[in-house]
């Protein structure tokens, strides 16, 4: 049994129900590009909103997180990871979520009590000290010279900036190496890992400043999979445990080279294809692009295609295919989009193979030029050549030292830096959406999908479904599968047809029934596979009815005028309408 099944087991053991993994790229939250941790899709519930599954829930998560996207390469790092997760909606707190996950740690999983060490918040002058999770601590029997308090930085979620619910956190570690363990926990030690978050959403912060006590508080917690994996596994490398052995055995067999010597670009590449094939098989259809989470998937692709060149591979062959075949039969059992989307992900793989190496050959053409010219490569010059075309600033300076040419390496640092902070704020956010988002003007916007998605099927054809939406404060975007540019009078058809759904001040209806009696309704959803077997349904009148995690407005009367702004294409098959209510 692995490790997937033996959380879910414990937890289901201990009356939680289990979740489906929602897809990689979240609904209507703006602030990140993909789902970055497990709660991320249960927002709505966490803020109040009833699940239909009760109040115990727990599940395994896809998560792609880029912020770190150019650290993976070491031991720890990856941009796709799977999250383990349990929630209390309401129901117990930390006085049964810490032994919980003490339990599993130490009775199902059998890590020695001596190899763990937490963290607590210390308290400031707003909040005070975690002393309950501290005394729970010391009841498991975990000794004072491994706990540690620590501040806001490290022991609070989600910081104490943001307005809305809130709460201190209590980390678990695990001391994952060969030396002898320290007596002391030190948090600043590298060999000390975290393992398990348990947060607890206590909390109000007011935006008069002000901290205030919840009525209902919530536990959201998290491990990692591949980092537990490696521990349980007894290695310090965690591309050498199971989840990632096979891959990286089959690029030793495509390259022909052994895997020490080479572990960086090895690792890179086990990462990002993996990546790249969950991105590419979603649901949400996400294609290789200059903009939004297709940026992301090229880069990826890209990147993994360097480090292939680097390790003699021929990007010619179909390697990237093999590679791609192998991670989706390692995973269909728990992704079913895996197998039902297979030849899209190899389609997507390979059409963008063959577009990088046309943009190589053009990045050839950018350098010839300033040989031509005699030239030392400026820092212009050389983050160009990265950033257009994907010359890693080594095959940079190596093609320049052959000419006798100097590259400004200190100049093209300083750029790659800025480059990176600015990946990092894009593709982290800042959780604006998160539990301090929801705004009474989202939850307008999130209704009005419903209604826009309506009147998309009256003026262009039933044929029309959502591919996803993105939410602010100031505008909504909705996407619909559509194969040509909408004409004036249909945007204009489409724009009244809302505005009289508006007028008609329609009441919404919460309903919860069996998800396939839902589809037979006619309900109708976006991504089907992340819906558990109990649904929430919202019912507009005769107008709407969607699967849908909430929240929204009582009557459609609360949302004023509806006005389309843009109508665009968003990617092949796909168009994109931008609007807002005034």
């Amino acid at each position: 049994m692995n490790l997937r099944e033996l959380y879910i087991n414990y937890f289901v053991s201990k009356g939680h129900k289990q979740i489906p993994s929602a897809p990689v790229v979240p609904e209507n939250d703006p602030s990140v590009l993909f789902n970055t941790a497990g709660m991320q899709p249960l927002v709505p519930y966490l803020l109040g909103e009833v699940h239909p599954y009760g109040t115990r829930l727990c599940d395994y998560q896809k998560c792609v997180r880029t912020n770190d996207l150019d650290e993976v390469g070491d031991t720890t790092h990856h941009t796709f990871f799977e999250m383990l997760g349990n929630w209390s909606l309401g129901d117990y707190f930390k006085e049964e979520a810490i032994p919980l996950s003490y339990e599993f740690l130490t009775k199902v999983l059998n890590i020695p009590t001596e190899r763990l060490a937490v963290t607590l918040f210390r308290g400031n002058t707003l909040v005070p000290k975690d002393e309950v999770s501290y005394n729970i601590w010391k009841s498991l029997g975990i000794k004072d010279s491994r706990i540690k308090f620590l501040s806001e930085e490290d022991n609070w979620w989600p910081n104490m900036e943001l307005t809305g619910p809130c709460g201190p956190d209590t980390e678990i570690f695990y001391f994952r190496s060969d030396d002898e363990i320290p007596i002391d926990f030190d948090p600043n030690d590298d060999r000390w890992v975290e393992i398990w978050n348990n947060v607890f959403m206590e909390y109000y912060h007011n935006a008069d400043g002000t901290f205030s006590e919840l009525p209902k508080k919530n536990v959201d917690t998290g491990m990692g999979l591949e980092r537990t994996t490696a521990i349980l596994e007894g290695v310090n490398d965690n591309y050498l445990s199971s989840v990632f052995k096979d891959v990286i055995d089959l690029i030793c067999d495509i390259s022909n080279l052994p895997y020490y010597g080479n572990e960086k670009s090895m690792r890179i590449i086990a990462d990002h294809i993996r990546t790249a094939v969950f991105i590419s098989a979603d649901y949400s259809s996400i294609k290789p692009s200059n903009t939004d989470q297709g940026y992301i998937l090229r880069r990826l692709i890209r990147r993994m295609i360097r480090h292939a060149k680097k390790l003699g591979i021929d990007i010619n062959s179909n390697f990237e295919e093999r590679l791609a075949l192998l991670i989706i039969e390692k995973y269909q059992n728990y992704y079913k989009e895996l197998i039902e989307n297979k030849d899209v992900v190899l389609n997507v793989l390979k059409e963008e193979k063959n577009k990088f190496n046309k943009t190589l050959e053009k990045g050839l053409k950018v350098f010839n030029k300033c040989i031509l010219d005699n030239q030392d490569i400026d820092k212009e010059t050389a983050f160009h050549l990265y950033d257009t075309y994907g010359f890693p600033i080594e095959l940079t300076e190596e093609l320049a030292s052959e000419k006798g040419l100097n590259v400004d390496i200190d100049g093209f640092n300083e750029l790659f830096k800025k480059h990176q902070e600015l990946s990092r704020t894009a593709s982290a956010g800042k959780f604006k959406g998160g539990l301090s988002g929801n705004s009474k003007k989202e939850i307008e916007y999130h209704t009005a999908t419903h209604l826009l998605n309506a009147a998309l099927k009256k003026v262009l054809g039933d044929s029309v479904h959502q591919k996803g939406s993105n939410i602010t404060e100031e505008r909504m975007r909705f996407d619909f599968s559509w194969g040509a540019k909408m004409t004036p009078e249909e945007i204009q058809k489409t724009e009244d047809l809302v505005n009289k759904y508006i007028s008609e001040q329609i009441d919404v209806e919460v309903l919860t029934m069996d998800k396939e009696d839902a589809i037979k309704s006619g309900a109708e959803c976006m991504f089907i596979e992340k819906y558990p077997d109990v649904v929430t349904v919202y019912k507009i009148g005769d107008v709407s009815m969607e699967l849908c995690g909430g929240p929204h407005v009582k009557n459609t009367g609360e949302l004023g005028h509806f006005k389309i702004i843009k109508e665009e294409s968003s990617s092949s098959g796909v168009r994109r309408i931008k609007a807002i209510l005034e």
